[in-house]
């Protein structure tokens, strides 16, 4: 198959690249900086340059692919256009600048998930989108035949999401494919990074204190790039897949290994004192996001293989000193 992938370049769309590659499938990827055009070109796979906000760029590649993986989104302020940045820094109240970006970021990608969605209508050509499990209900179990809930902590992005599902009612064989709130290695752990960061920072690992145990889901970036494979191969219209290897890891047993390795203490917060501690993080670190991969495995037969989380977050500190991690940068 020809696949357009975006955010090529990225943590868990380079691996999606390879996983591809290695399938025998052709790949262009959509890279923002001529320096992952360069890297793009050197590992073989034809590169597209431009970001999610180029809609013009977005239609003519899908029009040209068999089929499309969506992983791109503003995880900073430098990924949207000038023009976004003002809107996000001077749009309001300086204390409202995080949610300006968290809106407007949902806003981009649910525009470009629509303009990849109908340059794919037609013909059965499938679209495959991430999606974060942090826009499901809290303190629940959830399963891949929930919708997302408005009113989570990640509950922005359930526009994006919504975005994809009415692509399938239209006929574009649009699938989704959930990811828990770490997507790890052994350099990058996702929101536990964040976790590590402020640890090193504040010497203190801390956890949120809540009635009842904050969990999270996890599962390693090759594992996750499997599954997004597979759901462009095999997945069917409007199914939503759980790249999910570790259902529910308390947050707590999270921070009391990042505190055992960097020799901090431990520390648990109550949830009124998180923002001074974490920061725009704070919530998220206080959300119960247990997720089941039952019926992805059933479904698309996935199973993962490689590490767990606290193997990696092991291998992560074990391998730098007191100075700045590598997988910091």
């Amino acid at each position: 198959m020809q696949v357009f992938v975006t955010g090529a370049s990225g943590f868990i769309g380079s691996a999606i690249v390879r996983e591809l590659i290695e399938a025998g499938h052709e790949v262009t990827g959509l890279v923002r900086s001529a320096e992952a055009v360069a890297k793009l070109k050197a590992a073989g796979v034809k590169a597209c340059r431009g970001t999610i906000e180029d809609l013009d760029v977005l239609r003519r590649a899908a029009a040209e692919a068999d089929g499309v993986i969506h992983t791109a989104f503003f995880h900073a302020l430098s990924h949207a256009s000038p023009g976004v940045r003002l809107r996000i820094l001077f749009g309001g109240r300086p204390g409202g600048i995080v949610r300006r970006f968290a809106t407007l970021a949902v806003e981009a990608d649910r525009r470009a998930i629509e303009t990849l969605g109908n340059a794919l209508r037609g013909d059965q050509r499938s679209l495959v989108i991430a999606f974060p499990t942090m826009a499901m209900a809290q303190g629940q179990l959830a399963v891949e035949t929930d919708l997302a809930d408005p009113n989570a902590v990640g509950g922005l992005r359930a526009r994006s999401e919504e975005a994809a599902l009415a692509l399938a009612a239209r006929g574009v064989k649009a699938t989704i494919v959930r990811l828990p709130p770490s997507v790890h290695d052994e350099t990058r752990q996702g929101l536990v990074t964040q976790l590590i960061a402020i640890a090193r920072k504040k010497r203190v690992s801390a956890y949120v204190i809540g009635d009842s145990e904050n969990r999270w889901g996890a599962v390693h970036r090759l594992d996750a790039s499997r599954l997004f494979r597979l759901a462009l191969e095999e997945g069917e219209a409007a199914a939503c897949y759980h790249a999910v290897a570790e259902e529910g890891i308390p947050v707590r047993d999270i921070a009391e290994a990042i505190g055992s390795h960097l020799g901090i203490r431990v520390e648990g917060l109550f949830p009124k004192d998180a923002p001074k501690h974490f920061g725009w993080l704070a919530p998220f670190v206080g959300a119960d996001n247990p997720v089941s991969r039952e019926l992805t495995q059933q479904r698309l037969s996935w199973q993962p293989t490689h590490p767990r989380l606290m193997d990696d977050i092991a291998t992560a500190l074990q391998s730098t000193d007191a100075g700045a991690s590598p997988a910091l940068a």
